[in-house]
């Protein structure tokens, strides 16, 4: 049988995820490991023999599909949130990495450790292969000749056995403290819209409007004062029935149908008047409403307002829904490919917009393959740069980083002339999943037997519990001054958690917790200053102990 999987790695692949994925569906406690136990079948799979274990490719395929389709859709959160908190993230981020660095220091004075072993160690901690790399390439141009062979051995080692607990640890922290503090991931998500959509419900009232001082501004100027969430859509005056627009004038009297949550309503209704029983929104004779696919890559990218609807065939869109997430449309808010959008027009213009919009979910089906491939060409070239750091020292934002970094600018800028970077909605969860099962089987039998053969070995049994403490060191310390003294929610900090540790395993099992896209935000934020500290910490603790 082993040799059976040794000939044959694409039924490892199969097998491991097959094993692996609906384990991860089991819940104890009321939560799931999720995708994050591919992993642990795949460590056990690779524990099997040294050979039972995925090609390279397969390791670096997944990352670069899994943090590429990360980046798109975390492109306009990512600079938003420089906006808000961003240097403050990265700013914590990289003093928790500089304790760990100072925790290895210590435990290689303490234990009188090898330089080469405290620096894999930290990699592996931390579960950072290009901090690995560049502690590599410091051994080769550093070491004397003579010893270059035996210590370039010694990183790799210590990495290998810290590695899987470096994954294995914050999953686990994670695990108890969103216990421990009960946390309601769906309720901070509702109460942090600044991060992005939060998908709570939304409601349709018609108003009648009752307030003398409506009349002084026009509907856009009233949202923009008093900063209302919400779209009016319909307006009956005079028993006459038509959209509304920015420019639209209310009057006491009128009749107007309002769309937004609960509160937002409520609080828009307040001051216009109060609510009514007639519902204007059911007479569709005059004002049709139906759902639209956005899939004309012409329009993708660009704000609603810029479509200039109502000017060209009288219609409004008044919610969006993607994915799983229904939200108010308004005029700056962005459309993506897969958009299902609710439109509101005169039915003989409906044709009209549906020919703006798409509205084919056939074309939805498919993957612009040229502007996907040439995106992840661009990613793995900037990867590939060498960029120089004062010391004399160089690093590569790898195959990691690159892709990472190019699809954040490409998710942000959405189109380049008629190139349309975004994929729809469901490829780009399709994409991410397959990457992030073939990342976490493929470093899961690659990490398998290194581990167990060199646990049992003398000195690995203290590599592993340094390792051990100096993850959960950072993941406790990392999600409480984050979460409890910086109020971020945990949805954003379980996101910066996986960015310290660069490990998308911990990525996927936070948003497996949190069923939203926070963790996204945060894992994109602090991911470029998290890799590049990792890189620089690694050679300066050899420099400081060779």
């Amino acid at each position: 049988m082993i040799q059976l999987l040794i000939d044959n790695p694409l039924l490892l692949l199969a097998l491991v995820a097959a094993i692996g994925y609906p384990l991860g569906q089991i819940k104890v406690g009321g939560s799931s490991l999720g995708v994050a136990a591919v992993l642990f079948v795949g460590i056990a799979f690779g524990a099997l023999d040294p050979n039972v274990k995925l090609p390279e490719i397969v390791y670096q395929l997944g990352l670069i599909l899994f943090v590429y389709t990360v980046g798109l859709t975390s492109g306009p959160g990512f600079f938003a949130s420089f906006r808000r908190s961003g240097f403050r993230d990265n700013l914590m981020v990289g003093t928790m990495l500089l304790l760990a660095a100072i925790m290895a220091f210590g435990a290689n004075k303490i234990f009188e450790m090898k330089a080469t072993i405290t620096a894999g160690l930290y990699a592996g901690s931390l579960t950072n292969t290009p901090a690995l790399a560049g502690a590599l390439e410091y051994i080769k141009t550093s070491a004397p000749k003579d010893s270059v062979e035996q210590m370039l051995a010694e990183p790799v080692v210590s990495y290998s056995v810290a590695y899987p607990m470096g994954v294995i640890g914050m999953i686990v922290v994670i695990y108890i403290l969103q216990k421990v503090w009960k946390i309601d991931y769906a309720k901070e998500s509702r109460a942090h819209k600044e991060f992005g959509n939060s998908g709570e419900k939304l409601i349709n009232l018609t108003v009648l409007v009752q307030n003398p001082e409506v009349g002084s501004y026009p509907v856009q100027g009233l949202i923009r004062k008093y900063r209302w969430e919400v779209v009016l859509s319909r307006i009956k005056h005079e028993n006459r029935l038509s959209l509304v627009g920015g420019k639209t004038q209310m009057l006491p009297g009128d009749l107007v149908s309002i769309i937004g949550t609960e509160e937002d309503v409520k609080l828009a209704a307040n001051w216009l008047g109060v609510i009514s029983d007639e519902q204007i929104d059911m007479d569709r004779s005059e004002l049709d409403f139906r759902r639209m696919f956005v899939s004309n890559r012409q329009v993708v990218g660009h704000t609603i307002r810029s479509l200039r609807l109502h000017e060209k065939v009288g219609a409004i869109l008044t919610r969006i829904r993607r994915g799983d997430v229904e939200f108010l449309a308004q005029g700056d808010t962005v459309l993506e490919l897969g958009d299902r959008v609710r439109v509101v027009a005169p039915p003989k213009r409906m044709a009209e917009v549906g020919k703006i919009l798409g509205d084919s979910y056939h074309a939805l089906s498919e993957i612009d393959i040229m502007s996907f491939s040439l995106g992840l060409a661009l990613g793995l070239l900037v990867g590939a740069i060498p960029i120089p750091l004062p010391g004399g020292i160089t690093f590569k934002l790898g195959n990691a980083g690159g892709p990472l970094i190019v699809a954040l600018i490409l998710g942000k800028i959405h189109h380049t002339g008629r190139i349309v970077w975004d994929l729809p909605y469901s490829a780009n969860l399709l994409v991410r999943q397959l990457g992030l099962v073939f990342f976490l089987a493929a470093i899961g039998t690659r990490a398998g037997y290194p581990f167990v053969s060199t646990f049992t070995k003398g000195g690995g049994v203290l590599i592993f519990l340094i390792g051990i403490v100096i993850t959960v060191t950072m993941a406790l310390l990392t999600l409480f001054i984050g979460h409890k003294v910086f109020k971020i929610p945990m949805g954003v900090m379980l996101g910066i958690l996986a960015g310290l540790q660069t490990q998308p395993a911990v990525l996927g099992f936070a948003l497996e917790q949190t069923k939203n896209d926070l963790p996204n935000i945060g894992y994109s934020t602090v991911y470029p200053v998290a890799i590049i500290s990792k890189i620089l910490f690694t050679q300066i603790l050899l420099t400081l102990l060779l």
